[in-house]
């Protein structure tokens, strides 16, 4: 069980700040993974993709989607979630794997740039693609997004870096360019490299660089002891937007299938804990999006409704949060 440490490490750039409570929209990281839908959460009559992501937005006001991570969308699905949610609904977009800098399969590119790269290499990386397909990649994933960026309904696109993504100049540009290429969508950045957040120095100039650039820092809950471990520390580095995502402590983090890495249950002493971080979160925010990315059949959708209870949210009917 981990305790997170005290608030504020970082508040927003003063042209931001902001006081009183903001709105907190939780929800989870999927609407559709295999053990939720062998749990029962769904009602029995509830069976086709339309009809859970209906009966999702029922209940939360947010959902992250992670399979945009493993394979770009195409428009005309962004399109569906986008009709088949109501108005205020939130949806977070996990980033492109390729445009993150992960190991990416060839059969995840679009078919007719795959061929273009060739599949000679079990995973791709931006070197391995050049310049004119990296252009093409944000184009077309950044365009497939509209639909929700217009319809008021793109909360983040969210990039998650690699492990092997360590602080340093270079990286920092990136990030940067993330951003610009992103505008006006909000990009919001998660590290898995604990040099970002080492004390004292690191944490303080990585938050300095990302409120001065109003750019929301991912708080996370995830195991420690490991290479890719970042310490829960809680930050606000933007007025309009906080973000926390919550991974469990499995202790099959490493090693482990992703349903092993993710399978934890957040106890009620833990929900209680951050349900009080999430508050002075959303005191510096205007929006805290928390996310439960534990999958452990309904446990995530069960720690999310709880933890719109305890920080005094309505955290059903659609957005209403």
């Amino acid at each position: 069980m981990t305790t997170p440490p005290s608030f504020p490490h970082a508040a927003p750039p003063p042209a931001a700040r902001r006081s009183g409570a903001g709105r907190i929209l939780a929800g989870t990281a999927s609407w559709t993974d295999r053990s939720l839908l062998e749990s029962g959460w769904y009602p029995a009559d509830v069976s086709t993709p339309a009809e859970r992501l209906a009966y999702y937005a029922s209940q939360f006001p947010i959902v992250e989607v992670d399979a945009t991570y493993y394979h770009p969308p195409a428009q005309r699905t962004v399109e569906a979630w986008r009709d088949r949610t109501p108005p205020d609904f939130t949806f977070n977009i996990k980033a492109f794997s390729l445009l993150t800098d992960h190991p990416t399969p060839p059969r995840s590119l679009y078919a007719d740039l795959r061929d273009r790269v060739g599949t000679g290499k079990r995973n791709l990386y931006l070197r391995d693609v050049g310049p004119e397909i990296t252009e093409e990649v944000w184009q077309r994933f950044l365009s497939a997004l509209a639909p929700l960026q217009e319809a008021g309904k793109l909360g983040a696109v969210l990039f998650q870096f690699p492990p092997w993504f360590a602080i340093g100049a270079a990286q920092r540009r990136y990030i940067l360019d993330c951003v610009r290429r992103c505008r006006p969508m909000r990009v919001c950045v998660e590290f898995r490299n604990r040099t970002w957040m080492e004390p004292e120095r690191n944490r303080e100039e990585t938050l300095e660089f990302l409120a001065s650039h109003e750019i929301p820092y991912v708080c996370v809950d995830m195991p420690q002891g490991h290479p890719s471990s970042v310490p829960p520390v809680l930050a606000v580095t933007a007025g309009d937007l906080a973000v926390v995502r919550l991974h469990g402590h499995s202790d099959r983090w490493v090693g482990g299938t992703k349903e092993e890495r993710f399978a934890y249950l957040y106890s009620e002493e833990e929900l209680a804990r951050w349900a009080e971080n999430v508050r002075l979160l959303s005191a510096e925010a205007a929006v805290t999006h928390v996310i439960f990315n534990n999958y452990w059949g309904d446990g995530s959708q069960r720690n999310a409704a709880r933890l719109a209870e305890l920080t005094g949210r309505d955290g059903s009917g659609g957005g209403t949060a």
